[in-house]
């Protein structure tokens, strides 16, 4: 016969062993802090959120390049640096289109950017990634990046001074760029055109493009301008999810343009 206190000892460590159990379960299941080396390159889209109420029909996307961050909740766009630090993400200032929408959204960006920069715990699971702050946690899933070539993208935002300008009302949706074959067709807020651009993996570069020669409003020249200035010899570009970010060096500091995929 096995004394009391002895099955007391093995009850006690039966349940012990079966706590750890599931513990390593839980452990596993939330994945572990990846490296910045392990999410370069990668686009995730939201697949839930406890702790904040999104818009109904909107998602959150989140990207990540080399030492940048980019994330989306249905209006602007925000970007920045980041580090992973004892499993925490750190975000530092964040550079932000500045489009007007509805409300909702507009209220929706101001979470995501406070959520963001609070330092919120990071895990990768494979393809799932979860953000997990004092008050909501947000899990995403791996996205498959827009192709460059081939898509329609449609400018959202221009670049200068180290910061991103929405477009006037009367030029939203007005310019686009199509790389297709080694050529980039373009509408540029007033006139259309095209030229030869070669692709590589972090690079365009733009040969002339050659364009109408229409007067429009004084608003749609300036976004022609933009257009122009940007899309002329080499830049450097990201695409986060359906964003594509274009960069130079220009006279008096960084410019460029921000897409949307149509």
């Amino acid at each position: 016969m096995i004394p009391r206190t002895a099955l007391a000892l093995i009850a006690i460590s039966s349940l012990a062993l079966v706590a750890a159990a599931c513990g390593s379960d839980a452990d596993t299941s939330s994945g572990s802090a990846p490296i910045a080396d392990d999410l370069v390159g990668t686009t995730f889209e939201s697949t839930g959120v406890t702790g904040y109420d999104l818009v109904e029909g909107s998602t959150i996307d989140i990207g990540f390049q080399e030492g940048s961050v980019g994330a989306r909740a249905g209006c602007n766009t925000m970007s920045g640096g980041y580090e992973i630090n004892d499993g925490n993400l750190e975000v530092g200032p964040m550079a932000a289109t500045m489009m007007a929408c509805d409300e909702p959204l507009m209220a929706q960006d101001t979470w995501l950017s406070a959520f963001l920069s609070s330092g919120p715990a990071i895990a990768l699971d494979g393809e799932t990634l979860t953000l997990t702050g004092s008050d909501s946690t947000i899990t995403f899933a791996a996205q498959a990046p827009t192709e460059v070539e081939g898509t329609t993208w449609v400018l959202t935002g221009t670049v200068a001074n180290e910061a991103i300008s929405s477009l006037p009302a009367s030029a939203e949706g007005t310019a686009t760029l199509t790389i297709t074959d080694g050529t980039a067709a373009i509408a540029s807020g007033c006139n259309t055109g095209s030229g030869s651009v070669e692709v590589t993996d972090t690079t365009m570069t733009f040969g002339p493009i050659a364009l109408t020669a229409m007067a429009c409003a004084d608003e749609l020249m300036i976004v022609e301008g933009s257009v122009v200035l940007v899309l002329d010899g080499e830049v450097t570009y990201e695409v986060n999810g359906d964003t594509l970010s274009i960069r130079k060096d220009g006279a008096d500091g960084e410019i460029g343009l921000e897409f949307t995929a149509s």
